[in-house]
């Protein structure tokens, strides 16, 4: 197995992302109609909120700059986003740091954690920094917020990646020894293609030698979805452009490698067609696409399953949700949502003995993001309608272990080394942190903050 760098776990990419244009096509399933009917209820609220807003009482509002943005400009811009990621600014100030609802006593740090604030009521973002104590309690970093405008993070120990709310820049920053964050690249991600939308969803490989993103239409003819790879000069931190893979509508959110890092997978229910995208990932960090002949777990008579995401375990075991849809072209959800497991091949290939009868089921609603935790026993499972934990065995079915630990809608969350979940709410304005074992579950705290819309956590302590 290659060495792995302590770095986050994993990615929720939210609902399913597409470019604004093609958000609201009929044909689509419920898992990506939800993020455009529910934008005319969001807007509402952006503009009774504009309308009550008080003045700020933190270093965080500027309001020379939210002076400068036209409202309706605003909300043309935040459209393609919000559809894209289930996420929508409110204009409520945000925090010069988090605010405890609950506090515990700290000592020594467990973890990095950076969540990418929208900045009072315009189209910006700060990245706040925070240390985790080994209770999980945040304090900030010197410095905090950055000026960072990014939605999406990854992180390898060395350098924080992000893409950002809009634009097509992939920008590069410098983790300091205490966690600050330093500007020092920026790659023109839709320089190899032409086609000039923004990135979606960065991520790495277990090493963090190679950062890939999600590229909306990112083909030769700019029509399909594609992944882009990109080798980090470790000196610098700039990326260097290795290739493109897949081409399909069938892509979505992140790949989740395998432990060996041969292998990455998502998946996807598009025009109803279900699918799970498996890629081989090369020796010089560039993806190959397989031909995935994945079996579906056993439905009941009538139905069959949609695919959305995948987690991967240490090993060669993947966590993916479904749910069932009754007849023709799914119309949405026939009953709750499950969780499926597959056992990958050494060529790829994936199995599963899942059926209706043994996946449980999940209490999250619509689910945004499933993530392992690192010691593969653990798998955390984030929704419309809250979040829970379920233990993961392997091959053998997953089974329950949690309740609802929250009912708010949960849109990004990371595990770090030491038990600690670490999960944010969009519409909330949360970070929750939890402190979960096989035995035992807590809420260690939740805090306020403006509109969170992006999260990474590094885990502590780095490796050099």
């Amino acid at each position: 197995m290659p060495a792995r760098i302590p770095r986050a776990t994993g990615f929720g990419a939210g609902p399913r992302a597409y470019p604004a244009k093609t958000l609201c096509d009929s044909r689509r399933i419920i898992a990506d109609e939800r993020s455009c009917t529910s934008f005319a209820s969001k807007k509402k609220i952006l503009s009774a909120a504009k309308e009550n807003q008080e003045p700020s009482l933190t270093s965080n509002h500027r309001p020379e700059r939210d002076r400068a943005l036209n409202w309706s400009v605003f909300i043309m811009r935040k459209l393609t986003f919000t559809c894209l990621a289930m996420l929508c600014p409110a204009a409520v100030l945000a925090q010069a740091s988090p605010q405890p609802e609950a506090t515990a006593t700290t000592s020594g740090p467990s973890a990095w954690v950076y969540v990418s604030s929208m900045i009072g009521t315009t189209a910006r973002s700060d990245v706040y920094g925070y240390t985790a104590s080994s209770t999980g309690t945040l304090s900030a970093i010197s410095g905090s917020p950055f000026p960072a405008d990014l939605s999406s993070m990854a992180v390898n120990g060395l350098y924080l990646f992000g893409a950002p709310v809009s634009g097509s820049l992939i920008d590069t920053y410098r983790i300091e020894s205490n966690g600050a964050l330093h500007l020092v690249a920026s790659t023109n991600a839709s320089a190899p293609n032409k086609c000039a939308n923004t990135p979606g969803p960065v991520f790495l490989d277990h090493t963090g030698a190679t950062l890939y993103d999600f590229y909306y239409w990112g083909d030769s003819i700019c029509s399909n979805s594609v992944f882009q790879s990109w080798n980090v000069v470790k000196s610098s931190g700039s990326l260097a452009y290795v290739g493109a893979a897949g081409g399909n509508q069938e892509l979505t959110g992140v790949l989740s490698f395998i432990g060996n890092n041969a292998y990455g997978y998502t998946s996807d229910c598009y025009h109803s067609g279900s699918a799970i995208s498996g890629f081989k990932r090369n020796s010089n960090g560039s993806l190959t696409e397989l031909t995935i002949n994945a079996p579906w777990p056993t439905a009941p008579s009538g139905e069959f399953y949609c695919p959305y995401l995948a987690a991967a375990d240490p090993t060669n075991h993947l966590a993916i949700p479904v749910f069932p849809c009754a007849g023709g072209p799914c119309g949405g959800p026939a009953g709750p949502w499950q969780l499926a497991v597959y056992t990958v091949q050494s060529n790829g290939q994936v199995t599963t003995t899942s059926t209706y009868a043994n996946m449980p089921k999940v209490a999250v609603g619509s689910v945004t993001s499933v993530q392992m935790a690192p010691s593969g026993k653990l798998l955390a499972v984030a929704g419309t309608g809250g979040l829970q934990v379920f233990h993961f065995n392997g091959a053998s079915p997953i089974t329950a272990y949690t309740g609802l630990l929250t009912t708010s809608e949960v849109d990004q969350m990371f595990w770090d080394n030491t038990n600690h979940l670490y999960a944010i709410g969009t519409s909330a304005n949360k970070l929750w942190v939890f402190t979960i074992t096989p035995t035992t579950h807590t809420l260690t705290a939740t805090y306020s903050i403006n509109k969170p819309v992006g999260m990474i956590v590094q885990p502590l302590p780095l490796p050099w």
